[in-house]
């Protein structure tokens, strides 16, 4: 019976080819953009789940508010680690990690520059659970000078395979000599964070320094235990230890699960650019959409067309058919389609991963959740495309009375309402996601284009690798400088725009003393030309000088939030101290100068205070920044290159315009920007498609009356308008209906920005023109196709 079902299916997808042809379209189409999206979340979804025990794995974080202030840091302080340990026996180990920001390896006068390699303890492989494809987890970065690499990075430095590479000895720029201890496997792109190498934690590393939050914390749980227990234990932590350094504030250590990391933290000084878990459900929901709207084009198409099969229903079920027997008929029709359109989307999904994978940044396969996995949920997914396309019109049609089917009386105004419901629903779903595409399209331009207080064109930055490169910086800046193509040049110790600032606590000057409670504020070194250099205002006071080496020990420059945040009524003069060691020596620097607020950080992050101090000695500023003029760029590059080259001959140049460092930040929000304006697109072409279908047949099912229209006198305008007009009204009704949920939506989305754009009513006037200009052009092609017929034929049509 069920082959007798195909074939009867098979022969009206063939009758009916161009109504077929247009669902095959849509239904694969709808397929493939979820298959895609599919990919998308199951890959973002996965970050950090190949640890053996990631389950038990949590990152310790840190939340403050305090009068003027807050902090809500992924870091914490370096001697957080021991006495965590020491106090909580439900911690079976904890490890701490810092990005140091790379060093350059050579072996055998080959030399590789390094940039991801962390500080590690020698915890670090029993808290992750990680093996070692040579050497001993156990031993690994016990020993000051030991050094672990991937296994890419062991291959390209000493050409030895794992094994062999263990024992090796490597120096660094520091020309001390490491020794390899132990390779392992490269990490996994799913990680939220990655390195080539690992540097073992320099014994009692910043074992005084509470409040400098430059380590990432990372405990394992004992088994049984649970993190809401522990947590519940934490505040003890806070009155023994910090509240003596901290004051009175409202304080909360927060244990961090190691898979929620990358969808569920937006914290400062996260240690990599994390996803969203926002996206993640907003992608899963617009896949379903977009599989849902081909599904209606399905129902509409089948239900308009029911008038041209309603004698065949009767003949059948005067033949003895049941209900029944007839909605598996047009089930099986459903069905037959959806697993043709389902081939069409493995053929689509073939062509279009290779540029998906491209501008996402991932490496996607067709097979990526295994070739059984793979074909099973395909196929049930296609099934439940075509059960979902087909139970309504198997319903509907199946319940045809026997005398009218027979009659044919049944015509196009049956459940034409629903239809127009379905239509409406179709361009609803369209507007909300083209409006919400177009304010997320603007949002990027803002963040882009936006202010940010100083002068970010034409400025790139660089590092000086070596010590001696470091100490000859103002010999450097002023050999730059001989270049007509070089405007300006400034030192610094940290290339801006990179989200890793950092700070750590001032006791600030209040009511004539010195506070007892220190306050967190970014800590950055500069020199004297640095404020010009970068185009940053002085609001009052003065800059640094470069005479002397006064203000390179007794001036500080704060910026107007800290101002703001201290309530300072004359801040010029105003005392600032801070420590200097392990010991907890302070040293005491005066106010100078006062700055117009400047961005360090992506405008997901609200300025914060911040403190400028120049350093001790010019080489504590090892990085440069060089302002070009607009002539000759390349010439200017390569000078810059020739000139470090000449004073460091042993390192390599890089560089990075500070633009760039910006723009690198919104990289997750920019890919799914586009992968959200794609799958609008989709939305619209599949939605239009089933528009364009139900157009051509409304203008069939009319053709007697348009010919009659003509007849008597109306002209091609009126035919086009009457056909088009109960669409236009359905496109209206969608707007009206969509657009304040769109704004609902993206008003959401846009308090991710601690800075952002207000959603223009035009961006909602123009979606709906754009929309209603495309819906009228698909419907209009048939309608002037059937407005120009001949209009004695029409009046013979049947």
């Amino acid at each position: 019976m069920f082959s007798n079902y195909l074939l009867i299916a098979w022969r009206n997808l063939v009758r009916y080819r161009y109504y077929s042809l247009i669902n095959i379209a849509g239904l694969s189409v709808g397929l493939a953009a979820c298959w895609l999206l599919l990919l998308y979340v199951q890959r973002e979804s996965s970050y950090d789940n190949f640890y053996p025990h990631a389950n038990r794995i949590y990152r310790a974080v840190n939340h403050a508010t305090w009068s003027g202030g807050n902090l809500k840091l992924a870091s914490t302080s370096a001697p957080f680690a021991a006495v965590l340990k020491q106090d909580y026996p439900e911690i079976e180990a904890i490890a701490r990690i810092q990005p140091e920001g790379g060093a350059a390896l050579i072996y055998n006068g080959r030399k590789l520059q390094v940039d991801n390699m962390y500080f590690a303890d020698s915890t670090f492989f029993h808290v992750f659970g990680l093996s070692v494809l040579a050497g001993d987890t156990a031993t690994a970065l016990s020993d000051p000078h030991g050094l672990v690499l991937t296994r890419s990075l062991a291959a390209k430095l000493t050409g030895a395979n794992a094994t062999e590479a263990v024992g090796k000895a490597v120096q660094m720029e520091d020309r001390k000599t490491y020794t390899i201890t132990a390779v392992m496997e490269d990490l996994p792109a799913n990680s939220h964070f990655a390195f080539s190498a690992l540097r073992a934690m320099p014994p009692g590393y910043n074992a005084n320094g509470w409040q400098e939050f430059d380590v990432y914390t990372y405990m394992l749980l004992r088994k049984g235990v649970e993190a809401s227990a522990l947590e519940s234990k934490l505040p003890a932590f806070f009155e023994r230890y910090l509240k003596p350094r901290m004051g009175a504030v409202n304080y909360k250590m927060s244990l961090q699960p190691l898979q929620d990391i990358h969808l569920y933290s937006n914290l400062d000084y996260e240690i990599s650019p994390n996803g969203n878990i926002v996206y993640i459900r907003i992608f899963l929901f617009t896949g379903f959409l977009i599989l849902l709207i081909a599904c209606i084009n399905y129902m509409n198409l089948a239900t308009a067309r029911a008038s041209g099969r309603v004698r065949e229903v009767g003949v059948r079920k005067t033949l003895g058919s049941g209900r029944t027997e007839i909605a598996r008929m047009f089930m099986a029709e459903s069905l037959l389609l959806s697993c043709f359109s389902a081939l069409v989307a493995f053929l689509l999904v073939w062509l279009a991963l290779p540029y998906f994978s491209s501008f996402t940044g991932g490496k996607y396969q067709i097979w990526q959740f295994g070739m059984g996995r793979t074909l099973c949920a395909m196929t049930l997914l296609a099934l439940f495309a075509g059960f979902l396309a087909g139970i309504y019109p198997a319903v509907f049609m199946s319940g045809f009375k026997v005398v009218s089917s027979l009659k044919g009386r049944l015509g196009i105004n049956t459940h034409a309402g629903f239809r127009k419901a379905l239509v409406t629903f179709q361009f609803v779903v369209a507007m909300v996601l083209a409006a919400s595409a177009i304010v997320a399209y603007n949002q990027m331009k803002y963040v882009m284009q936006k202010n940010l207080g100083f002068d970010k064109n034409l400025v790139l930055s660089f590092h000086l690798h070596s010590d001696e490169a470091r100490r000859k910086a103002p010999a450097l800046k002023e050999q730059l400088l001989r270049n007509p193509l070089i405007a300006h040049v400034a030192a610094a110790s940290n290339p801006i725009g990179k989200n890793d600032i950092g700070g750590h606590g001032f006791f600030f000057e209040k009511e004539g003393r010195i506070a007892e409670e220190s306050y967190v504020a970014q800590n950055y070194m500069v020199d004297a030309d640095y404020l010009r250099t970068m185009g940053i205002t002085l609001q009052r006071g003065r800059n640094f000088s470069d005479t002397g080496v006064a203000d390179r020990h007794y001036a500080v420059l704060v910026n107007e939030t800290l101002v703001k945040a201290l309530g300072w009524k004359e801040p010029l003069g105003k005392r600032v101290q801070f420590k200097t060691d392990q010991e907890g020596t302070r040293t005491e620097r005066v106010v100078v100068g006062v700055i117009r607020d400047f961005h360090t950080y992506s405008l997901q992050h609200k300025i914060t205070p911040l403190v400028l101090e120049m350093a001790p000695f010019p080489q504590f500023e090892d990085n440069m920044y060089v302002k070009l003029r607009k002539a000759d760029i390349p010439a200017a590059i390569a000078y810059i290159e020739k000139t470090y080259h000449a004073f460091d001959p042993e390192h390599g140049f890089d560089y990075n315009f500070v633009d760039e460092n910006f723009s690198r930040q919104y990289s997750a929000e920019q890919k799914q920007e586009v992968i959200f304006m794609l799958f609008t697109i989709l939305t619209l072409f599949i939605a239009c498609l089933g528009l364009f279908g139900l157009a051509a047949f409304m203008a069939v099912r009319r053709t007697k009356e348009i010919g009659v229209r003509k007849t008597l006198g109306a002209s091609t305008g009126n035919i086009v308008q009457m056909l088009s007009k109960d669409f236009m009204q359905l496109v209206a009704m969608a707007a009206v209906l969509a657009f304040p949920l769109s704004w609902w939506m993206m008003y959401k989305w846009l308090d991710h920005f601690a800075y952002h754009i207000n959603i223009s009513v035009w961006v909602f006037v123009w979606t709906g023109a754009g929309v209603a200009a495309l819906a009228l052009l698909t419907v209009s092609y048939h309608a002037i196709k059937a407005a120009l017929a001949n209009p004695a034929k029409s009046l013979y049509a049947e």
